[in-house]
């Protein structure tokens, strides 16, 4: 009995008529986490956690009809005994859980396993089929440690704030940018956050947050102010008056791209730093064998590389087509 399976509107659970992470509107959609790729609007009924539901309602509709499940808390739809659990990802995000006639099904959405600091950490669910990600699913993905990532930032930017040099680093609004404000703090200052940051921010301090003494930057914020300071902003800022205003700028990505050789002269990156919120090769393995699951479907990143990999080893594996985008830089 197969309780998950691929179809054109995304991952369906034909027992409990609902789907996980749809691309396309259905009536019943149970949401890992916010990120636009994963969370879309036009669905009729969401279900995932409160930190998640309240980052979409911001950032696609105050009207959304969403029902909020705090981790571990069991639903049923149809018989289907629903529950959610901690991915690693971003603060909110979850891996669902689907039992049925004695049968455990996992979908990952995306994960990590390194904790945070804001993201509740990842939990190994033991099930019969894990639906894994594969963002980064090759052994050349090995990320350090986050304290060393951190301290390569720190490092940087002490060096541009004695040279008067503004420090711009370029992140995720939603995920990425609290995980950067989170372990900067008390490091850092000051620190600026573009706007659409600023918004995501306060949807967390709602649940009890806290990302330190940061300031907006807002059309208002003076040029002069922002001398030695760092910014933290997504990629649209790039492009913007404000940012071609900076009269002595350092500009760096932060990527798990940022690895690999080429990946900043494509991204117009001056300096990267490989900080990513998903798993790198290592803690994909380690995932996967956690949960014991006799059957790995891999999903998007490195599909064919990773199922194929899987299977070399004496598992039963197969890729799977989703609309998934995995880590790019946001628009």
């Amino acid at each position: 009995m197969e309780l998950l399976r691929f179809t054109p509107k995304g991952i369906y659970c034909e027992q409990g008529d609902f789907y996980i992470d749809p691309w396309r509107p259905v009536d019943k959609a149970i949401i890992t986490h916010a990120h636009s790729d994963h969370a879309r609007g036009g669905m009729k009924n969401y279900l995932t956690h409160p930190i998640t539901a309240q980052v979409m309602k911001h950032r696609i509709n105050n009207q959304l009809q969403i029902q909020s499940v705090v981790y571990n808390e069991k639903v049923f739809m149809n018989g289907v005994e629903v529950s959610l659990h901690p991915a690693g990802h971003i603060a909110g995000s979850a891996q669902v859980r689907v039992a049925y006639g004695g049968r455990v099904e996992v979908a990952s959405g995306d994960y990590k396993l390194e904790y945070d600091g804001v993201s509740a950490a990842f939990e190994p669910v033991k099930c019969h089929k894990f639906i894994t990600e594969s963002t980064f699913g090759l052994p050349i993905y090995n990320w350090a440690s986050q304290s060393d990532a951190m301290s390569e930032i720190v490092e940087w930017y002490q060096k541009n704030n004695a040279e008067g040099i503004t420090s711009v680093l370029v992140a995720y609004s939603l995920g990425k940018s609290q995980r950067l404000l989170y372990n900067l703090k008390n490091k850092v200052a000051p620190i600026y956050c573009h706007t659409t940051i600023c918004g995501i921010n306060q949807c967390l301090e709602n649940f009890g947050f806290s990302f330190g003494d940061y300031k907006p930057l807002t059309p208002a914020t003076k040029v002069i102010d922002l001398k030695g300071a760092l910014i933290i902003a997504p990629s649209s800022f790039l492009a913007s008056s404000q940012y071609d205003q900076l009269s002595s700028v350092s500009t760096a990505v932060v990527s798990g791209w940022m690895s690999i050789r080429g990946a900043k002269r494509r991204l117009n990156a001056e300096i990267g730093f490989a900080i990513s919120d998903h798993a790198d090769w290592k803690s994909l393995m380690s995932a996967i064998a956690a949960t014991e699951a006799a059957e790995i479907v891999v999903t998007h990143g490195y599909t064919f590389e990773l199922s194929k990999y899987l299977k070399e080893s004496g598992k039963m594996a197969i890729a799977a087509q989703t609309f998934f985008d995995g880590e790019k830089l946001e628009e």
